[in-house]
């Protein structure tokens, strides 16, 4: 009995060692893969302007998004990671006035679906840290001289900020 006890044990202790812990996500501004100064600066901004879901999205300044129940959103296309049942989401208008790289920041957690052309762009590259105040997520998009719709879903809380600038 003892024996079983003791590998019990043994296999617990296997188990909880490994599994993923919130320790290895990053943490920290100085966690993200590029330099986060304007985008977390334009986040921050007392003076954002508070949006309805489906508006539009100015370049370069950061917005307050208020979200609706996910089953509410007028998504263009299906997200490419199902929204949870209870979460929030919005669809935003985005024109691009040049070609070229453009990041997507978030103050909070969410999935971000950008689209031109009727298709998902698929991004250049994505970084996101804990702890870090006023943004927690941002993606690198090429686009087009064009009208793009960002698609946010997955979001929890029901308000999010989002900046959008060129890089």
């Amino acid at each position: 009995m003892r024996s079983q006890v003791l590998s019990g044990a043994a296999l617990l202790a296997l188990v909880l060692a490994s599994a993923p812990t919130r320790a290895e996500e990053p943490v920290g501004c100085d966690k993200f893969k590029w330099p986060i100064v304007r985008e977390q600066a334009a986040l921050a901004a007392a003076d954002k302007q508070s949006i309805a879901p489906e508006s539009a999205l100015a370049p370069g300044t950061a917005a307050l998004v208020h979200l609706a129940p996910v089953e509410q959103a007028h998504f263009a296309l299906e997200p490419q990671r199902t929204p949870a049942a209870a979460s929030n989401a919005a669809v935003l208008k985005f024109t691009a006035p040049a070609a070229g790289v453009y990041t997507v920041s978030l103050s909070a957690g969410a999935w971000i679906d950008l689209i031109q052309d009727g298709a998902a762009l698929k991004p250049l590259a994505f970084s996101g840290v804990r702890e870090c105040p006023h943004i927690r997520k941002s993606l690198k998009f090429q686009l087009a001289p064009q009208e793009a719709l960002i698609q946010i879903s997955n979001v929890a809380e029901r308000e999010i900020s989002v900046v959008v600038m060129p890089q």
